[in-house]
């Protein structure tokens, strides 16, 4: 009976630790993140959605790890475990060009081209667009060209595109 109280408060007191270094990871990651978009001078949404996408990992991570630590038993989840990842592998495939756009918004915010505001040409061939950014999203580059259209250039083909910017 002792031994259960011991294991019991050895689980708690590992799932509050893991929980706070993560809430100190997830501090570190704001930091960084909120001083590369202080010194390129990148519009707050692109440092939102950039925590949001760290946020969503480190979440995952916390709840393996807290699986590992309460031994939950992956016997009786397998059976769901197995029909989730199977909707998500047939979701992502279907749509592997979402997670590519998500990926290439999460390049393009650390690596910094450009930013909101920002005239620019991405060069391809015969579907070329020139105007000035007017938002970034996780999924594409909001263009107003000189015509006052608004064009979205989805991320995964921008950042693989020169992209040319204007004075």
């Amino acid at each position: 009976m002792e031994l259960m109280f011991e294991s019991k408060y050895f689980e708690i007191v590992a799932s509050v630790v893991v929980l706070i270094l993560l809430l100190i990871v997830r501090a570190i990651f704001r930091s960084i993140i909120r001083k590369h978009a202080h010194k390129y001078d990148l519009d707050i949404g692109q440092r939102k959605y950039a925590n949001k996408f760290f946020n969503f990992v480190l979440a995952i991570l916390l709840f393996v790890c807290l699986g590992i630590i309460w031994d939950v038993s992956v016997k009786g989840l397998s059976i769901y475990f197995a029909s989730i990842f199977t909707i998500v592998g047939v979701a992502l495939f279907a749509n592997w060009s979402i997670l590519s756009n998500i990926t290439s918004a999460i390049i393009m915010f650390f690596n910094s081209p450009y930013k909101i505001g920002t005239k620019i040409q991405i060069m391809d061939k015969d579907d070329s667009v020139t105007g000035t950014v007017m938002d970034i999203t996780l999924f594409s580059i909001q263009i107003q060209t000189a015509e006052g259209d608004i064009v979205s250039y989805p991320n995964n083909i921008a950042i693989q595109k020169p992209i040319k910017q204007l004075k």
